[in-house]
């Protein structure tokens, strides 16, 4: 999740990584239980992956945001079997461009100007994030404290309410202006 402001722009990302080993099938009917919100703690993951057959790895220590020279960069990576599909985002001061990697170059999806809140994530991680945005942003605006307020908000009740995502979470900002990459670069 990323708000990009005029004044300001932040990032979060949590560190949840999780990996699947197992029947194609066991393991399609298990992630779209988890990313509709049907499992929602870790217990109900391992105890849904031991009956479909399907072994589960979760990890809490990837980084998935990062700053350079006042660009702040967000990826997710999702598997199907041998295709991996990567999802950027990337944000300054006023400006974003979102992106996503399928085979060997990065397509654009939407780039933009302005203040915006921009979400990555499952249909549930969306809804809260925009549950929080209607809940705590002002409606005509606030502050860049207020952005990370409510960035803060959301990362908490995802990782209360989803097992996709986790409690700890890295979170970044820059005060700088740059040009959004093609996206292949950083």
């Amino acid at each position: 999740m990323a708000f990009s402001g005029v004044r300001g722009a932040v990032m979060a990302g949590d560190h949840r990584e999780i990996l699947f080993r197992g029947d194609d099938g066991g393991i399609s009917m298990l992630e779209n239980a988890l990313y509709t919100n049907e499992i929602c703690t870790d217990v109900q993951l391992k105890d849904r992956a031991a009956e479909l057959g399907v072994a589960v790895i979760i990890r809490d220590n990837k980084c998935k945001v990062r700053e350079a020279d006042g660009l702040l960069i967000g990826e997710v990576t999702e598997t199907d079997g041998t295709r991996i599909k990567r999802r950027r985002l990337c944000v300054s001061c006023g400006v974003y461009a979102i992106g996503e990697k399928v085979s060997r170059s990065w397509t654009i999806h939407s780039r933009g100007e302005g203040s915006h809140f921009l979400i990555l994530g499952n249909q549930t991680t969306r809804e809260i994030a925009g549950r929080c945005i209607r809940d705590y942003w002002k409606p005509k605006g606030g502050t860049l404290e207020d952005a990370v307020r409510v960035i803060i908000l959301s990362m908490q009740e995802a990782a209360k309410t989803t097992a996709t995502v986790s409690t700890s979470y890295t979170i970044i900002q820059t005060r700088k202006r740059v040009r959004t990459p093609e996206l292949n670069n950083p």
